[in-house]
């Protein structure tokens, strides 16, 4: 069963219908106007394709104009076809391509303008043809605009909804970028301080009995990286949670090569040997290319101590080509010849070093991992003098 909304007639068709109809059966006073018996039924055949207008535009002005001149050809104007003509010169206009909708739209007014010269008796410009052309034209143009106007509107609304897509795909980059940027420092944050707890907590449990005060000193280890990495992880929850327009928590300063000594200690009070060789004029940096040089020498000293054998490192820093060079040396386990080089926290340091127009380089050779990294200096030049070498 058809729904009521299906069967629905457009109340436009209802009123074209039966301005037709109208005009059709309105006693004229003028004979010329009078169409009857077969002639007032040709004149009302185009009530029958004027609902199909919209679908088949061209079809209902044809059928519309071979009826007007049909009647035309038997002596009788009748309003109704040429209305009929009219109201679907507009469909035509609005619902085609403007080049073809101009061209029948003229074509129409025309054959109008000629036919209507038979029952004019060869009167070409007498102002009752005249003014059925001026109605053809007005609606064809009337037709354009509608269509133009259409035309406009779902420009815009494109448009808008390309912008809106736009902003969509926008908001959904950054929020990929932010979580990138939350997981990277989070890693950053607490990758170092959990492998020397899982660390320090072996040696603890190895040397209890053997060693009770290395196991201390391991356990003392443990409880200094677990305060750390609190305050660490609690700062950056502060930062996570902290609005925009309202105050931002006290955060540390970011490390730098200037604390590099101390990261070293770290390390060593984990158990890991680093041997830290420094020249005594380094290049500038850039506060963020300090902070990645940091990170870089963290992670690298990470990998060691987790995946290295020998439980020892090498960290070379020196400059040259206005550039500042960091190589990170370990020994791999023999199980571990050809250990990956691409875990989740080497991949965040190469675009934390890319991010910085740096460089990031990994290799395997002669049984151990090299990490190379290629930062850009500022024009001006630091000294390292004071910094010893370990």
């Amino acid at each position: 069963m058809p729904s009521p909304r299906a069967a629905a007639v457009p109340l436009s068709d209802v009123v074209a219908v039966a301005a037709v109809v109208l005009f059709g059966v309105l006693p004229f006073p003028d004979e010329l106007f009078r169409a009857r018996g077969l002639l007032l039924v040709i004149a009302l055949v185009p009530v029958v394709v004027i609902p199909l207008r919209r679908r088949l535009p061209l079809v209902a002005l044809g059928v519309s104009l071979a009826c007007t001149v049909a009647v035309a050809l038997a002596g009788t104007l009748a309003p109704s076809a040429l209305v009929a003509v009219m109201i679907t010169a507009f469909s035509v206009a609005d619902r085609t391509r403007r080049s073809l909708g101009l061209v029948c739209v003229a074509a129409a007014a025309l054959v109008v303008f000629f036919v209507s010269a038979v029952p004019l008796d060869g009167e070409l410009f007498d102002s009752r043809a005249v003014q059925f052309v001026t109605f053809i034209v007005l609606a064809g143009a009337l037709g354009d605009a509608t269509r133009s106007r259409r035309e406009a509107i779902a420009a815009v609304t494109e448009r808008a909804e390309r912008a809106e897509q736009g902003r969509e795909d926008e908001a959904r980059r950054r929020v990929v970028e932010e979580r990138v940027r939350i997981a990277r420092d989070l890693h950053d944050v607490v990758a170092h301080q959990i492998s020397v707890i899982s660390l320090s907590a072996g040696v603890a449990s190895s040397s209890l009995e053997s060693r009770p005060e290395r196991a201390r000193e391991a356990l003392t280890t443990i409880r200094s990286a677990s305060r750390t990495v609190l305050a660490d992880i609690g700062g950056l929850m502060a930062l996570l949670r902290a609005d925009d327009d309202g105050e931002r928590p006290d955060l540390r300063p970011q490390a730098g090569l200037d604390q590099l000594d101390a990261l070293v200690r770290r390390f060593a009070d984990a158990g890991l040997h680093v041997e830290l060789r420094r020249e005594p004029v380094l290049v500038a940096l850039s506060p963020a290319c300090d902070h990645v040089a940091y990170l870089a020498v963290q992670e690298g000293l990470t990998n060691a101590h987790k995946h290295g054998g020998g439980d020892r490192a090498v960290v070379d820093v020196r400059a040259g080509d206005g550039a500042l060079a960091l190589t990170i040396t370990s020994p791999l386990r023999a199980e571990d010849a050809d250990a990956p080089s691409s875990g989740h926290g080497l991949r965040g340091l190469r675009e934390r070093v890319a991010s910085v127009r740096g460089r990031a380089t990994t290799s395997d050779t002669d049984g151990e991992f090299r990490l190379e990294i290629t930062l850009p200096a500022e024009t001006s030049v630091q000294s390292a003098g004071g910094r010893g070498q370990r």
